[in-house]
C-alpha cells in the first residue's frame, strides 16, 4: 500500500466543449465506446498502487456519481480508505462568495486532513494517458522537492495542446515559471496537471488562499507558490491526448484506431477499467461493412461503419454510412444516411436518408435525445 492518496479535481474548463458538456462534466463523457473519460485517470491512481482516492466535483454530477458508484471496478470499495465523491455546496449566508474551486477544498479539508496518507497526488481528469505513477511518485521522493510537475515535451504541429500549460525548465529539471501554449513555438513543455507534494503542503496552500482571499482556483494558487518553493519536473513519454475541446475530443477518438495508440493507451502500465454493463454480443447483418472501427456491444449493423468508433446498443440502418464519426451510446441511425466527420450524443435518432456532414476541424455535434 503506498503512503499516498489520489485527488482528481474537476474544475475543467469546458468552454470549447459545446453541447457534450450541457449536462455532464468532461469527465463523464464517453468514450472509445464504453469508457468515460475519468477512468484514465481513476485507473493510473489504481494501477499505482493508491487505495484512497477523492473526486472533487463541481456540477452537473449525476451522470458521473452513476459511473463511480461505489468504486467496485476500480478495487474502491474498501472499509478504509476507497472512493470519495464530493461536491461544494452553496451557503446563502456566507458573505465571502467563492469564484472557482477553492470553495470546494475548503468544504472537504477535513477529509484531506484526517486522510492517513503522507503525500497526494493531485491530477484533473481530461488528460488522457496510461502513466506509470509509481515511478512519478518514487522520483519525487528521491528528489526532494515540494512539488513535482509531470510534463510531456510537445510538438505544435497541429492544435491538440493550445491553451494548455507549459513550463519553463532550467537545466536540472526546475520549473522556473508557468505559460500558456498559445501554438507560437514549435515545441513546448506541456504541463499535464498532475501534482505530486506532501499533503501538509497542499493544506497550507488551500488555507493561505482561503484566508488570503487571494485565489478562488487551487491551480492558480499552486502556481503562485512556484518561486518560493522547490519545484521540479518529471518527464512523461507515452500517448497523451487532452479533452479540452469538440475537436480534440473527436480526434482522440479517431486516435484510438490506431492499434498502437490503442494498445498503449489500455495496456502499458497498467488496464483501463471501467463500469461493466453487460449486455448481448453485437450482431453484424449480411450487408454490414466495418472497416477500422471500435464497436461497443449490443448493436445492430446493418449498414457501412468507416474509421469511427460505435457506442453501446446503437442500431445502424441498411445502406448507411458512417465515417469518421463518433456515436454515443442507444443512437439510432435509419436507412440510407450518410454521417461523417460528426459526434451523435447519447440517444439520437436519426431518420432514413439524412445527411449529417462535419469536417475534421469542425466535427458537427448532434445533442443527446435530439431526433432528426
Amino acid at each position: 500500500m503506498l503512503d499516498v492518496m489520489g485527488i482528481i479535481n474537476l474544475s475543467e474548463n469546458e468552454g470549447l466543449m459545446g453541447d457534450l458538456t450541457k449536462n455532464r462534466p468532461i469527465a463523464s463523457i464517453p468514450i472509445a465506446g464504453r469508457y468515460r473519460v475519468i477512468d484514465f485517470m481513476l485507473s493510473n491512481m489504481v494501477n499505482a498502487g493508491i487505495e484512497n482516492v477523492a473526486i472533487f466535483t463541481q456540477e452537473k454530477s449525476r451522470s458521473l456519481r452513476e459511473h463511480l458508484g461505489t468504486g467496485k471496478e476500480w478495487d474502491l470499495n474498501r472499509k478504509i480508505d476507497g472512493l470519495f465523491v464530493f461536491g461544494s455546496e452553496v451557503d446563502l449566508s456566507e458573505r465571502v462568495v467563492y469564484k472557482g474551486d477553492i470553495r470546494n477544498f475548503k468544504d472537504n479539508l477535513d477529509y484531506i486532513k484526517g486522510s492517513k496518507q503522507k503525500y497526494v497526488v493531485l491530477s484533473r481528469s481530461y488528460m488522457i494517458c496510461n502513466i506509470d505513477l509509481k515511478s512519478a511518485i518514487k522520483y519525487h521522493k528521491n528528489s526532494g522537492a515540494d512539488i513535482t510537475i509531470v510534463y510531456k515535451e510537445i510538438e505544435n504541429k497541429d492544435d491538440k495542446f493550445l491553451n494548455c500549460d507549459t513550463l519553463s525548465l532550467d537545466e536540472e529539471g526546475k520549473v522556473s515559471c508557468i505559460g500558456k501554449n498559445i501554438g507560437s513555438r514549435e515545441k513546448c513543455n506541456m504541463s499535464m496537471e498532475i501534482y505530486i507534494m506532501k499533503k501538509e503542503l497542499l493544506i497550507k496552500i488551500i488555507e493561505d488562499s482561503i484566508s488570503g482571499g487571494t485565489h478562488g482556483y487551487l491551480k492558480n494558487a499552486i502556481y503562485h507558490n512556484i518561486e518560493k518553493l522547490n519545484v521540479n519536473s518529471y518527464k512523461f513519454d507515452g500517448y497523451v491526448s487532452c479533452i479540452n475541446s469538440i475537436e480534440n475530443y473527436h480526434k482522440a477518438n479517431i486516435e484510438l484506431l490506431d492499434n498502437k495508440v490503442y494498445e498503449e493507451l489500455f495496456y502499458k502500465h497498467g488496464y483501463i477499467y471501467t463500469k461493466v454493463k453487460d449486455g448481448a454480443p453485437t450482431k453484424y447483418k449480411e450487408s454490414s461493412r466495418v472497416i477500422n472501427s471500435i464497436v461497443a456491444n449490443g448493436c445492430i449493423i446493418e449498414g457501412i461503419v468507416e474509421n469511427s468508433v460505435i457506442g453501446r446498443g446503437v442500431k445502424v440502418g441498411r445502406g448507411t454510412v458512417i465515417r469518421d464519426s463518433v456515436v454515443m451510446a442507444k443512437c439510432n441511425i435509419g436507412e440510407n444516411t450518410h454521417v461523417e466527420n460528426t459526434i451523435l450524443d447519447k440517444n439520437v435518432n436519426v431518420c432514413e436518408e439524412k445527411v449529417l456532414l462535419g469536417h475534421i476541424r469542425k466535427p458537427l455535434v448532434i445533442q443527446k435525445n435530439s431526433k432528426l
